[in-house]
């Protein structure tokens, strides 16, 4: 690749980035929510955008109505390697319409756009679709594919999406992965914590609260397995030298973005307790009482380790027992894998400022990647009200990470090529 065709892409993103927001419109124009979790309309909507693509295949597919997801592919002028774009086509529910000073079906209003997904993630993928657009009208300069898997069920946790295309479609695989899940581009994410939920229950012998004597507080119970469940927080972890390392070196920059001390948490056992029940009133002993727990895991957490730990500080005590409601281990991309390091370099060029890669406590579909081989970073737009009224994210953004995809993609195509 000539250094002049780079500069001719890099000058041709930047005299059509407006056609970003114009795609983000439309797709905010169409409602998503989930529940219900529809997304036939959108997929369509995106599938027609895509179709004046020359040469593109595109591949509406479903498992369980009405979760559509969108699967297309960009040929390059030879073969190499493959890759994936991927994306989230719904969204939170659009809540109370009342509560909305802008329509939450899209809207500009001054530097941004306003609508329900705007962050999460519909904005993320207009910037895939423009990038995917801008690479099929340069492929004569690349070779192998761009794959897009846009899908429906994430906010469900995907098993009808991403995690049904990957185990059925050959075309969702691929040498490396990019997600455009929110975030930020100058603060990349190569990996993400796990997590276990568990509902710990507790019984009791109820009676009347001035007769305690005659009586076992399940509640009090609650209490004590919620306490000795707290300590899994503090047991020692496996050495996990270059992503702490990585974490460490993003921390001035990432928790700019998403404050004080997240590097802390990225590489520490957290503990939640996110619901509470038990009993019926005050003076009445509770016969039972119930929690939820939600326990993140860093990359040193093995999950196997994690869940004897719990096994260890619950069974055994009095009228309690507990289940595992979902179980997920840390997913982690090696931070000096050429799509971190590629996505990192253009994100600093594009946005004027020294992007970094760091793990990510919440979740999206790439661990379901990852734990098929595929190396993969998320690479998003800043969410602003994200899931509350008023969604909405600046447009320079949007136009900046339409340009990171297209060059990242651009880059990691050409690589290759001798």
């Amino acid at each position: 690749m000539a250094t002049g065709d780079r500069e001719a892409f890099r000058d041709r993103l930047l005299q059509c980035s407006d056609e970003a927001e114009e795609i983000l419109l439309r797709l905010l124009a169409i409602s998503s929510e989930n529940p219900p979790g529809d997304t036939t309309a959108l997929a369509h909507e995106i599938g027609s955008i895509l179709s004046a693509v020359p040469d593109i295949d595109i591949e509406l597919v479903t498992e369980v109505e009405p979760i559509v997801n969108v699967a297309a592919v960009i040929g390059g002028h030879g073969p190499g390697r493959r890759l994936v774009f991927n994306g989230h086509l719904d969204t939170f529910e659009n809540g109370d319409l009342s509560a909305w000073s802008t329509s939450p079906f899209g809207e500009r209003k001054a530097d941004c756009i306003y609508g329900r997904g705007a962050a999460d993630m519909k904005g993320g993928l207009a910037a895939q679709v423009f990038a995917a657009i801008r690479l099929a009208e340069a492929r004569q300069h690349w070779q192998g594919e761009l794959v897009l898997i846009l899908t429906g069920d994430e906010e469900s946790a995907g098993p009808h999406g991403t995690q049904y295309l990957l185990e059925t479609n050959e075309l969702a695989t691929g040498d490396a992965m990019m997600c455009a899940d929110a975030g930020s581009p100058q603060v990349l994410r190569f990996g993400e914590k796990g997590a276990l939920w568990l509902t710990i229950q507790a019984r009791g012998r109820g009676g009347h609260g001035a007769h305690a004597h005659l009586t076992i507080s399940a509640v009090d119970r609650l209490i004590d397995a919620m306490t000795s469940l707290r300590t899994i927080a503090t047991m020692p972890l496996a050495a996990t030298p270059e992503i702490d390392a990585a974490i460490d070196d993003a921390a001035a920059v990432s928790e700019q973005h998403s404050g004080a001390g997240e590097a802390q948490t990225l590489k520490s056992i957290t503990v939640n307790f996110g619901t509470i029940r038990g009993g019926t009133t005050r003076n009445i002993v509770a016969d039972h009482a119930e929690a939820t727990a939600d326990i993140r895991l860093p990359a040193g957490a093995g999950l196997d380790l994690v869940k004897a730990a719990i096994t260890a500080r619950l069974e055994g005590l009095p009228g309690i027992s507990y289940r595992i409601d979902n179980q997920s281990g840390a997913t982690v991309t090696d931070p000096g894998h050429e799509i971190v390091t590629r996505s990192v370099a253009v994100s600093s060029e594009v946005i004027g400022r020294k992007a970094v890669a760091t793990m990510r406590v919440g979740a999206s579909d790439s661990p379901y990647f990852r734990t098929r081989g595929i190396p993969s970073v998320v690479c998003g737009l800043t969410p602003y009200n994200m899931g509350a009224s008023d969604e909405h994210i600046l447009v320079d953004e949007l136009k900046q990470l339409a340009q990171i995809y297209a060059l990242t993609g651009f880059d990691y195509l050409c690589a290759d090529i001798t």
